[in-house]
């Protein structure tokens, strides 16, 4: 089935969207209670000049408008406590923080990263996917083509081609970054910007 067939028309106009696996049909039929959160956060989110402008700290405040949205329907940034034991032997296998998770559904949000957080995220889903505590990992990033949006606002030097963005998610995810862990992606289109 296609993406048309799980996502809404006004998703698929508002972002660019890519999955591995069947991540949508995992999503809409396993987890509809957190399918529902995830369009709710999609449908509500739009791009403003002052995201654009503003600095970031430890967390964009891009990223905090988006956790912000799923924290207040009882998502929570998870860090797992993961280890393989092997004839009394442990050993530890460190995975990284979650920015949302909920109900066996990771969510990280990559604004405006180096590309090596992707390596990162999509390392984590399949560590945590193989270890059966996640069934699939979704990325909110940006699409590559906002950059004419940050080049007309003077800060196209700061989200270079070298930070997180559709055109350098895509190709790990095909090559096969994520493993078997099903992934889908939303990269915020220009469709979504406002002038405020």
């Amino acid at each position: 089935m296609a993406l048309e067939d799980h996502l809404p028309p006004e998703i698929l106009a508002m972002y660019e969207v890519y999955e591995w696996r069947h991540a949508a049909a995992v999503l809409r039929y396993e987890f509809p209670a957190e399918f529902e959160d995830v369009l709710g956060l999609l449908n509500t989110f739009r791009l403003t000049r002052t995201d654009i402008l503003t600095k970031g700290g430890r967390k964009s405040p891009m990223a905090i408008k988006l956790d912000s949205y799923l924290y207040e329907r009882e998502w929570i940034e998870k860090d797992f406590d993961t280890k393989i034991v092997v004839d009394g032997v442990v050993n530890e296998t460190p995975t990284h923080k979650v920015d949302c998770y909920r109900n066996r559904v990771a969510l990280e949000v990559e604004w405006n990263n180096k590309t090596e957080f992707y390596d990162r995220d999509l390392n984590n889903f399949r560590l945590l996917h193989d270890r059966e505590v996640i069934s699939l990992g979704i990325i909110v990033t940006r699409a590559t083509e906002l950059q004419t949006i940050f080049k007309r606002l003077g800060k196209g030097s700061s989200y270079g081609a070298s930070t997180t963005h559709m055109d350098k998610l895509v190709p790990k995810i095909d090559g096969g970054s994520a493993g078997g862990c099903p992934v889908l992606v939303f990269g915020i289109k220009a469709a979504l910007y406002v002038e405020e």
